[in-house]
């Protein structure tokens, strides 16, 4: 028997992290020199922790598969993960934690410093102990990661819509080949493509279902299976921090989607989902009394 729409899980892959934010009113010269902070703090990080939990927090059933170092930024992202009520048993051994220190400004600029990034370990269990995530989801999402990667041909096997999110993709980077070669439905934002909907209209030739791409302030557009063009303005709000709002905004479009929605009541879905995360420090507000 199929489910009712709603209530398919979603199997979500790539990294999390623990991110030292730091606020300033201008990212930094490319010079030696001395620069105050207006705030700083730290947060649980990562592009498929902020699906995920945008996902949790509408309600939808999600698995996060993910690789999580036993250090002390790693018992820092499993504990604020569970208390936020996300399921664990997806986050697989690693030799370190992903670590990340995030110059930003009002505005949403954002440098982002790598400061470790975790490497696969042997698990006793073997590989087949991440796959269980994949099994029976609804819709699988594959983030930019090398665990998003190892999981392309096995995601593509288990049937399920691929959903990816190129982010920054510039068009032709090799690294992001294989994802947008695997994905059903596309996400990227305009940050580095010159003609946006000329890059979604080749998604969808290509033989994507959706194409969406984020414009910031601006809202995003959107082109279908058929060829038609779809905007969405971005809700009016008070920004306290940008990390988080684009992957919000996908895991709105994909829970009004899998809920059955058009795909305007689905990207007006994204729109306000993104605005709740806005609202807020870190990923999502339920992080904002687990991290207190």
């Amino acid at each position: 028997m199929s489910e009712a729409p709603g209530a398919g899980r979603v199997a979500v892959v790539g990294a999390v992290s623990w991110n030292t934010i730091v606020l300033l009113d201008r990212l930094p010269d490319p010079a030696p020199h001395m620069q105050f902070a207006e705030a700083d703090w730290q947060t649980v990080g990562g592009t498929s922790a902020g699906k995920a939990l945008a996902l949790a927090g509408l309600g939808r059933a999600v698995s996060l598969r993910a690789r999580v170092g036993d250090d002390a930024a790693g018992h820092r992202i499993r504990d604020a993960l569970g208390r936020a009520g996300l399921p664990l048993e997806g986050l697989r051994a690693a030799d370190v934690s992903e670590r990340h220190l995030n110059l930003m400004t009002g505005a949403g600029e954002r440098v982002s410093l790598y400061l470790s990034s975790p490497e696969a370990v042997d698990e006793p269990d073997g590989p087949a102990a991440g796959e269980s995530v994949l099994s029976d989801a609804a819709a699988i999402v594959l983030d930019l990661s090398a665990e998003g990667l190892a999981a392309i041909e096995v995601s593509r096997a288990t049937g399920a819509p691929i959903w990816v999110d190129l982010h920054d993709y510039d068009g032709s980077s090799a690294f992001h080949r294989p994802f947008l070669e695997a994905a059903d439905t596309v996400f990227c934002s305009a940050d580095r493509l010159d003609d946006p909907e000329d890059f979604l209209r080749g998604c969808i030739a290509a033989g994507a279902v959706l194409a969406v791409c984020t414009l910031g302030a601006e809202g995003a557009i959107a082109v279908d299976r058929d060829g038609v063009l779809h905007r969405v303005a971005a809700v009016p709000v008070d920004v306290v921090d940008t990390n988080g709002a684009g992957d919000a905004f996908f895991a709105g479009v994909l829970d009004a989607t899998l809920s059955g929605l058009t795909l305007d009541a689905a990207l007006a879905a994204g729109a306000a989902t993104a605005a709740i995360v806005l609202r807020t420090r870190h990923l999502h507000p339920v992080l904002d009394d687990v991290l207190r």
